[in-house]
């Protein structure tokens, strides 16, 4: 008789076990076939509508900067925007905020938002733009395989069913929130030379980003890194993030191209994601345990930004951004090795300190606040704001409460899941540089990405008072 009970109630957690994953895959399948079926409608009805023809935006004009000052000018802007995200940075530490928010409100601050066009041409001139550019790129470049190097896999495998339920939940109610929210802003904001599919799915995709750097990056000034929390939304903005860019990436190709031609873009994107990770990944394994486990060679250095470049340069190839591929080859390089150690240790100044700012200040002179004109485009991007809040942190938050977690930590998690941040500004200057979004949309959806950023430490502070220490912002 007590053998008979004991194997019954060894029965018991496995069969409980069951019907939990079971119910969890019932209710994913559900979430999106739901999804699914309301985005079908939203484009169906999103195509009957007309958005205005294309016009000419405000020019910069100001001070002509000659070949032989260019070189100069871009000092000065690295050196006025680092020195400026430096102070701000400090300011916000004050009130709780990571580095990441004066560094942005820095390039915003020397821009023509607040400084005017001809006051901040003399700090920003627009011919040094192009210039900027091409430095803003490469550091988001780097920064990108950064994040790939420090992308653990590990705690997703070991809570796979809830994290990826989690995960894409804060993903689809955005995303649906985004495209539906898309059906107002297409005949105000946006171009007859833009289709609203292409629209719809860029402001899904923008709705649905968290920032996994920046979210880390606050876990670990109030130490909540290695708490259960902090794992959870960890591996789920992991999860979050590579979902994300793979949206991304099909948008970028249905967006640069026909739909028969954007779904070629996606399959190929496809298939080179299987080849990084099905091939490139166990030779890099191979190569990595052959090589001296304590100091990377100059030549081992330079094969790894060799194939970091090429990585690049297929992506770019192949129809989406180059930043895909330099991401893409940071998380097949495993993460404790020697590689991912090295570049993530001297990669880290070099880029957050120098780099990085060069793409806030080319966001700066980017984002024309002042094209913000009426209370009618102010409720607009106040509607933005609720609506990223609202699903981020709605789906979230439901999508916990079915995986057994209790209120607060769910609404904690939920906070966390809108980081935004640097993530944000990356996708928003992909749009913009694909003409799927307005100068005066990318602002708003600028704002929205600080406020959303902004609100989570105060509001972590609230819901977790216990865990919280008083942050110390170190740059």
């Amino acid at each position: 008789m007590k053998n008979a009970s004991s194997e019954t109630a060894d029965a018991n957690p496995t069969r409980a076990s069951q019907l939990s994953l079971t119910a969890t895959l019932v209710g994913y399948l559900v979430m999106i076939l739901g999804a699914v079926a309301i985005l079908l409608i939203i484009h169906s009805y999103g195509t009957t509508l007309v958005a205005p023809p294309m016009t000419a935006s405000k020019s910069m004009a100001g001070v002509t900067t000659t070949k032989a000052a260019i070189f100069l000018h871009v000092l000065v802007a690295l050196t006025a925007v680092i020195v400026t995200g430096l102070i701000l940075a400090k300011c916000f530490a004050h009130f709780g905020q990571p580095p990441v928010i004066g560094e942005v409100v820095a390039g915003i601050v020397l821009g023509p938002s607040f400084l005017g066009v001809e006051l901040s041409a003399f700090v920003l001139p627009p011919d040094i733009a192009p210039f900027l550019g091409v430095i803003a790129q490469l550091g988001v470049l780097l920064y990108m395989f950064s994040v790939g190097l420090e992308l653990h896999t590990g705690p997703i495998r070991r809570r796979l069913h809830a994290t990826i339920a989690t995960s894409h939940a804060s993903i689809l109610l955005p995303f649906v929130l985004g495209a539906a929210l898309a059906l107002g802003l297409y005949p105000r904001l946006s171009t007859s030379d833009v289709s609203f599919a292409s629209f719809a799915l860029f402001m899904g995709v923008a709705m649905s980003i968290t920032a996994f750097p920046v979210l880390a990056r606050i876990l670990t000034d109030r130490r909540m890194n290695h708490t259960e929390l902090g794992v959870l939304a960890l591996t789920c903005a992991a999860t979050d993030d590579v979902t994300a860019w793979c949206l991304l990436a099909l948008v970028v190709g249905v967006a640069q191209a026909e739909i028969g031609s954007g779904l070629s873009v996606a399959a190929e994107t496809l298939g080179y994601i299987l080849v990084m990770v099905l091939l490139v990944r166990p030779i890099l394994k191979r190569i990595i345990a052959s090589s001296n486990p304590d100091q990377l060679s100059r030549n081992s250095v330079a094969l790894v930004f060799i194939a970091l470049l090429l990585s690049a340069l297929t992506t770019e190839y192949i129809g989406i951004h180059a930043i895909f591929g330099a991401f893409l080859l940071g998380a097949v390089i495993p993460h404790d090795s020697i590689v991912a150690r090295t570049f993530t240790r001297h990669l880290d100044f070099v880029v957050t300190v120098l780099l990085l700012p060069a793409f806030f200040a080319f966001t700066g002179m980017r984002t024309r606040i002042d094209l913000m004109s009426g209370i009618d485009q102010w409720l607009i991007c106040a509607l933005i704001i609720v609506v990223a809040t609202a699903g981020k942190f709605g789906g979230t938050l439901a999508a916990a409460r079915l995986t057994g977690l209790d209120w607060r930590t769910a609404a904690a998690l939920g906070t966390l899941m809108n980081t935004r941040g640097l993530m944000e500004l990356i996708v928003l200057n992909v749009g913009l540089d694909l003409k799927v979004i307005s100068p005066t949309l990318f602002a708003m959806m600028v704002l929205m990405a600080l406020a959303t950023t902004m609100m989570t430490s105060p509001l972590l502070g609230l819901l977790m008072p216990t865990r919280t220490t008083k942050d110390k912002e170190e740059k």
